[in-house]
Parts: C-alpha cells; sequence; structure tokens
C-alpha cells in the first residue's frame, strides 16, 4: 500500500510540474545587466533553455550541437534557445569569452547564484527544458548524448503544429 501511494505521489508530482511555468527570477545578461525570466513568457513561441556550466563537457557538445543546427531549424520552426549558465562569482568571468570563441547564435544568461538553477529544480547539468507557447514546461531531460539535440528538435516541431508532448 505505501508503494502504491508513493507511485501514486511521484505520478502527480511530474503531471503538475509538466504544467509549471517558469518562475520569475532575475539573473544577468553576459553584459552584467539585469533579466526577469518571466519576460520570456511573453514571446509566445517554444523556447529551450539550458542550464549549462564551463567546466561541463556534455554541455558544451549539447550547446554546440545545438547551435551547428540552429539557423536551419529556424528557418524551419519558430523557437527560442536560451543558455543559462550556473558558473559562480569565480568563473563567470569566463563565459562571456568562451561564448564568443563558441560563435553560440543563441542568447547566454548568468545565474551566478544559482537562483533559476533552485526554482528550476535542476540538480545536475547539462538540465534543459522545453517551454511551450503559453509559458508551460511541457518537456526536460538531463545529460546529453550525441544525436539527442534531433529528438529535442522533433518536440519543437510538435509544439510549432499545436501537438502536445506525452
Amino acid at each position: 500500500m505505501k508503494k502504491l501511494i508513493f507511485l501514486v505521489l511521484i505520478s502527480f508530482s511530474l503531471a503538475t510540474f509538466s504544467q509549471e511555468k517558469i518562475p520569475a527570477v532575475t539573473i544577468k545578461t553576459l553584459d552584467g545587466k539585469q533579466f526577469n525570466t518571466d519576460s520570456l513568457l511573453h514571446l509566445h513561441k517554444p523556447i529551450v533553455i539550458s542550464f549549462w556550466a564551463t567546466w561541463c563537457v556534455p554541455c558544451m557538445k549539447e550547446l554546440d550541437a545545438i547551435n551547428e543546427n540552429y539557423e536551419d531549424w529556424k528557418e524551419e520552426s519558430d523557437f527560442e534557445v536560451i543558455a543559462i549558465s550556473i558558473d559562480d562569482a569565480r568563473s563567470s568571468s569566463r563565459v562571456a569569452p568562451l561564448v564568443n570563441t563558441k560563435g553560440w547564435e543563441f542568447p547566454v544568461y548568468l545565474d551566478p547564484n544559482q537562483t533559476f538553477k533552485r526554482a528550476m529544480n535542476v540538480i545536475n547539468v547539462p538540465h534543459s527544458f522545453l517551454i511551450d507557447k503559453n509559458g508551460k514546461i511541457v518537456w526536460q531531460h538531463t545529460s546529453y548524448t550525441d544525436g539527442s539535440e534531433f529528438e529535442l528538435f522533433e518536440k519543437i516541431k510538435k509544439l510549432n503544429n499545436g501537438e502536445t508532448l506525452k
């Protein structure tokens, strides 16, 4: 009976989480200006939010893979990618030079106090979320394997076609 109750609670929690909206948290742009995450809700299109760090090799592989396809994907679907660095105050100075070197085409923000990370219940990076046009979290994944960016893009296309994700 305890296992059944536990499974019901976990299922309810996951179902509830998939309907949550992005929390409103203040983070920073690469040039040090404040940015409130609730402004992302006004984009009215699918958004990929990817939490990463400069010391995380799988994070950079994932963001490099997304960037490699970003221009072509943007021609096919209307969406945004937002990368959130969780580097702390000591290492956040490395973020902008790395982003410039990589040539990432999408916006990158800093979360040096990890406020947004905690609000989104991110434990490990890379951790990516897919947000629908209404601002609801509809999918998420952790880690990165080669090719998983294509699975993500398929989900983006479904959202743009008005389909729901299962």
